[in-house]
């Protein structure tokens, strides 16, 4: 090759989401359609390129990397060196570095494309109807990983030989399989079978008779991307009823699954931001409302007494190819027993679920971990994430600074765990409550994997306050130093790194419970945060749960010790706010209050949401976590008013420092206590006056969000964050923003991390990598034990 002085020659380090998602192959094109010479190469930390040509030909190159890259492509890091020309005279894809350290971004599984779409049901294409289809944009990337780099001797796929043809295309630039590491065909690739309830296997016709399975009424558990899912016709109450029972699942509502987006839109309202979210390459349950008076066949059943479905499309082609046969929507919740994991093995599903399931259809391709189905709803016009798994674990949360490497543990419910390296948190896909051995197994087996795939040696742990949690007991029992973050702390610290925020700001953090530093129970609490100290200054004001852990299952223990609270003993004299008990139930629990014995105090605003909605009759037991709290939001949804209940906003401490006398270590330095006293005394009112449960309920959230605005007035940052449970209601959340703008203050809120307990993890690694930072945070961090 003739050198030229204008000959150049640039090497780029790149880092970000860049294997799986097709930019080898994207950069090769790129560089034989400009004529440059060189290579490109994966490696664990990312993607090294070099290109050698004339400066305006790399310059183009640089241009349209930036501009043309594949649609999922994230740069997170780049870096570049001229080198002297070294006659390199073609381009290829190297082979893949596999040394150094681990710091690329892994793919999420990713919802089939267009074009693989076509292909499997063009009746002349040798993939018709083939349930594996997928290419260098779409298909299975985090759930079949075993190791970085990301080629597919590192993936479940290395026990497929690619048949001449698959290979072809894996090696041709011009086609969009070249290197796309699960290609496959019906003559090399991954293959279904259909169980019978004894587990023989059924090999011919497969989809036909899977189809006739759910169209005849019975339970399928169909092995998709990354578990099982259950399905079953929605259309048929005694099929989904049957699934309820076998399933322990007395009321939580089931996602559905529809064929298209036109067998949506005929049920439910559809925003075109919604539109999106449900289209969109995560493909997740998108949660909307259904029509009025829609006729639509679904079963009530299906989610019962809720104007809301959780609705998904088809992300597999295995889900297309079913619901184009089926055509009606179908249940598909989770191939699990209610609080398990899900199944991902089909000999550990025929075990766990025989007894649900009816048939079972399954395939050779093995999942390396469990992933579940997303759930997200639409807040302010944006995608807020409620569960994150498919199509979004495990993209990092990416700051200004180098964190420091530690683990994270999460909490108990909803439970995710986390590892920070370089630049970046990267939080797991959800686990679930760890209330069992199956969870809690597959919480330790995250933790191995996400440590595995990174390389990230076991360094400080990081875990809830909470002494009981199993997580904190798996960080105690560790030989690595661990570190408790109080849990709302790690509620507010969890948005502050989603949206990558310092103090000073007003952290609010509602939600059911959390351990208190002061042996109560919290969640109704205001920090302010600072560049230099972390300080509880307000929450509301506690009151007692009548039989502890119970009240989260029946709202009316809730009320009970709220209006106890309020009233005192001249509560036991108004027999109309007692219905809901019986004389014997009574007696126990006027025994529990008046001696205090298993009696904790709450100062939790979740609880505050079951103790009104017990009081106005709207539900005095739980089926399901929040269920109560879930009703109230509906109701709100349905009445307009600005009208509100009063809340007191009290500065100092306590006024009835008898009611926690036994807990002389409580925190009794807080600025301001909101006083929910008058607001009992109002909604008691209103309901003698028979005023409807749904102005009960606006006015209950509206005083929410005037308590919201009155507390950040006084605190007096302009930054206000919003986290914990709470802020999954959507009426909540969007008035609370909007009053607090009004007012002249800048809100945050959850959009891409879960403000359940789901996003802690990430709070906690958060919070403690500013631990030195802080001079005061004993108010905050402290030790479990």
């Amino acid at each position: 090759m003739s050198y030229s002085p204008t000959l150049k020659r640039v090497r780029l380090s790149l880092q970000g989401l860049l294997q799986g998602i097709g930019f080898r192959p994207f950069i090769y094109q790129l560089a034989h359609e400009i004529g440059l010479t060189g290579w490109v190469q994966n490696s664990p930390q990312g993607v090294a390129i070099e290109v050698e040509g004339d400066c305006e030909s790399i310059e183009e190159f640089l241009q349209r990397l930036q501009k043309e890259s594949p649609p999922n492509t994230v740069f997170q890091n780049k870096k570049s060196v001229y080198l002297e020309p070294s006659g390199c005279e073609d381009f290829t894809i190297r082979d893949s570095d596999n040394s150094g350290d681990q710091t690329t971004t892994i793919s999420p599984d990713v919802a089939t494309c267009a074009n693989c779409l076509y292909e499997i049901f063009d009746p002349s294409n040798r993939r018709y109807l083939y349930p594996f289809t997928n290419c260098t944009h779409c298909g299975p990337r985090f759930s079949i990983i075993e190791s970085l780099p990301y080629d597919r001797q590192h993936t479940s796929m290395k026990r497929f030989q690619m048949c001449p043809a698959c290979q072809c295309e894996y090696d041709n630039p011009e086609d969009r399989r070249f290197h796309a590491q699960p290609n496959a065909c019906p003559e090399c690739g991954p293959q279904l079978e259909l169980w019978d309830p004894v587990g023989s296997p059924i090999k011919s016709n497969v989809i036909k008779k899977a189809v006739k399975v759910l169209k005849d009424g019975a339970i399928l558990a169909v092995k998709g991307l990354g578990g099982f899912h259950l399905m079953v016709n929605a259309c048929d109450d005694q099929a989904v009823h049957r699934l309820r029972a076998r399933k322990h699942r007395e009321e939580k509502p089931f996602a559905l699954m529809f064929p298209n987006l036109q067998s949506v839109e005929s049920v439910c309202e559809l925003s075109s931001r919604e539109k999106q979210m449900l289209v969109s390459p995560e493909a997740p349950i998108v949660l909307l409302q259904r029509k009025p008076d829609n006729d639509s066949g679904i079963s009530e059943e299906v989610a019962p007494l809720n104007p809301y479905l959780g609705v998904m499309l088809p992300s597999a082609p295995l889900h297309h190819i079913l619901m184009d046969s089926i055509g009606t929507p179908m249940v598909a919740t989770s191939g699990n027993i209610s609080n398990e994991t899900i199944c991902i093995d089909e000999v550990e599903a025929f075990s766990r679920l025989q007894g649900i399931a009816d048939h079972f259809l399954v395939h050779n391709r093995p999942i390396v971990r469990h992933v579940d189905d997303s759930i997200v709803r639409e807040i302010l016009g944006s995608e807020q994430v409620l569960r994150r798994a498919r199509g979004y674990a495990p993209l990092p949360v990416k700051f200004k600074e180098i964190m420091t490497p530690m683990i994270a543990v999460g909490g108990y419910l909803k439970n995710t765990v986390a590892v920070s390296k370089e630049k970046n948190i990267i939080v797991s896909q959800h686990i679930g409550d760890l209330e069992n051995a199956q969870t809690v197994l597959a919480f330790e087996k995250t933790i191995e994997s996400l440590t595995k795939l990174y390389g990230i040696e076991k360094g400080s742990i990081v875990c809830d306050s909470h002494p009981d949690y199993p997580s904190t007991q798996w960080a105690e029992k560790n030989p690595n130093i661990s570190i408790p973050v109080q849990h709302h702390v790690a509620h507010i610290f969890s948005c502050m790194a989603e949206h990558d925020l310092e103090g000073p700001l007003l952290g609010i953090a509602w939600d059911g419970s959390g351990y208190g530093l002061d042996g109560t129970v919290w969640g109704g609490e205001f920090f302010h945060v600072t560049s230099e100290s972390v300080h509880r200054v307000a929450c509301w004001h506690p009151f007692p749960l009548p039989g502890g852990d119970s009240a989260v299952n029946e709202p009316r223990r809730s009320a009970l010790g709220l209006l106890y609270e309020v009233l005192g003993e001249t509560i036991f004299d108004q027999s109309e706010l007692l219905n809901s008990f019986s004389s014997e139930e009574i007696s126990v629990l006027t025994t529990m209050l008046y001696k205090k014995v298993n009696c904790p105090i709450t100062s939790s605003c979740g609880r505050l949401f079951d103790a009104v909605a017990s009081i106005a009759g709207i539900r005095q037991t739980n089926s399901f976590e929040g269920q109560a709290a879930m009703e109230i939001e509906f109701l709100a949804q349905e009445t307009i008013t600005e009208s509100c209940y009063q809340v007191d906003l009290i500065e100092g401490g306590f006024e009835k420092p008898n009611l926690i006398a036994n807990k002389g270590h409580y925190n009794l330095n807080l600025k301001y206590q909101l006083d929910e006293a008058p607001l009992v005394h109002e909604l008691l009112f209103d309901i003698s006056e028979k005023h409807s449960p749904n102005l009960i309920a606006t006015k209950f959230h509206n005083s929410l969000t005037e308590s919201i605005v009155s507390v950040a007035k006084r605190i007096g940052e302009e930054r206000v964050v919003l986290s914990g449970g709470c802020f999954q209601n959507k009426y909540l959340t969007e008035r609370a923003v909007q009053r607090l703008r009004r007012e002249g203050f800048q809100p945050y809120w959850h959009q891409r991390i879960p403000s359940n307990d789901g996003g802690l993890a990430l709070g906690q690694i958060f919070a403690a990598n500013g631990f030195k930072k802080r001079k005061e945070v004993s108010d905050v961090f402290g030790d479990t034990r």
